[in-house]
């Protein structure tokens, strides 16, 4: 079979992620060129390499162009037939502070196909600039697919920090059925979770309680009469913190975040988290506009429809990608929001 052509010029490492399970999902070979090309640095770099390395090994894929900086790669998941995807027990260390929780955001979809459960043990930055950190995708991203139906769970053993990373991070597939999604309504707010932590060698300035006073003293309306918080000092290669606010609301999860950096104060941290919060509990939406964009493959998958802040270009890349492979995807946006809707959605050799 003829690889699927697929061009990157204009987007970034998304679009390989998402290219990469798609072909492992409908068994077919891609070749990616210019891949991350709307990067200053185009190419693959550290994690992106990371994640190519790890999606090829789980399928025992044949692939050219894996190295660093490479523009063009092609992937053959060559799995036989129609049969799934055996499981197993894979590790894999970035080497920098690439975003662990990315290459987990990956194999997420993967589920799906699993013929026996799979876990991924990842060694890299799980709290980084540009990526989801990791209590948004265990507290915010898992629990809400957990809902429809994936098997999934993740454990941090270590939490990794810019610029050394360092941090490990487990992730737990079960052989997984999707349920349509169907999430066009918010509903209610029901209760507020922030979890805010701190490397260890930052324990004595009380940094994650200070984060999570700076974020209740900002928060809008009735809602720190709502929350509640946790308070943790993770074990870590470099010093660093990261705030994760979790909205529970009446259809469904959502979620906020913001990082610690040098000579940021730990209360203008848990500022910018409550200033997203309030922004989100502002609009109509049922989820943030990070989740808004990964979900977008596991609708794909399962149908259904799902109302996002907007179609943003990373929302559009991503729902061009997802046609590309058969998806029948409509987008209706009514000046506030937008509704994604999937009529057909993908087999997934489900």
């Amino acid at each position: 079979m003829s690889p699927r052509e697929l061009d990157g010029a204009n987007a970034g490492g998304q679009f390989l992620r998402t290219a990469l399970a798609l072909s492992v999902l409908e068994n077919e070979p891609v070749r990616l060129e210019n891949v991350r090309g709307d990067r200053p640095t185009p190419g693959l770099r550290h994690q992106h390499l990371a994640v190519l390395e790890t999606m090829a090994e789980i399928c025992d894929a044949d692939v050219s162009g894996a190295e660093l900086g490479a523009e063009t790669i092609v992937f053959d998941p060559g799995l036989e037939g129609d049969g799934g995807l055996a499981g197993g027990e894979y590790a894999v260390d970035i080497g920098t502070a690439g975003s662990a929780t990315l290459l987990c955001n990956a194999v997420l979809p993967l589920a799906t196909v699993l013929e026996s459960p799979l876990s991924v043990t990842v060694t890299g930055g799980t709290d980084v600039a540009w990526s989801p950190p990791l209590d948004y995708l265990r507290r915010v991203k898992l629990p809400f697919l957990r809902r429809g139906g994936l098997a999934a769970a993740c454990e941090g053993e270590r939490r990794g920090f810019y610029p050394e990373g360092g941090g490990e991070v487990t992730l737990r597939l079960e052989p997984s059925a999707l349920e349509p999604i169907e999430i066009v309504e918010r509903g209610a707010l029901e209760a507020l979770q922030l979890h805010s932590t701190e490397s260890k060698s930052l324990a004595d300035r009380d940094v994650a309680h200070r984060q999570a006073e700076g974020a209740l003293e900002r928060l809008d309306s009735d809602a720190p009469e709502l929350a509640t918080r946790r308070e943790t000092a993770a074990d870590s290669p470099s010093p660093g913190s990261a705030l994760v606010i979790r909205i529970d609301h009446g259809t469904g999860i959502a979620g906020v975040s913001a990082l610690g950096e040098r000579g940021k104060p730990a209360e203008r941290v848990g500022e910018d988290a409550a200033n997203a919060a309030n922004r989100f509990l502002a609009g109509a939406a049922p989820v943030d506009r990070h989740m808004a964009d990964q979900l977008l493959v596991f609708l794909a998958l399962a149908g259904g429809r799902l109302r996002i802040p907007a179609v943003t270009d990373h929302v559009e890349t991503r729902c061009e990608l997802l046609e590309a492979f058969g998806a029948e995807i409509d987008r209706e946006g009514d000046g506030e929001t937008a509704v994604v809707t999937v009529a057909s959605p993908l087999t997934g050799r489900q």
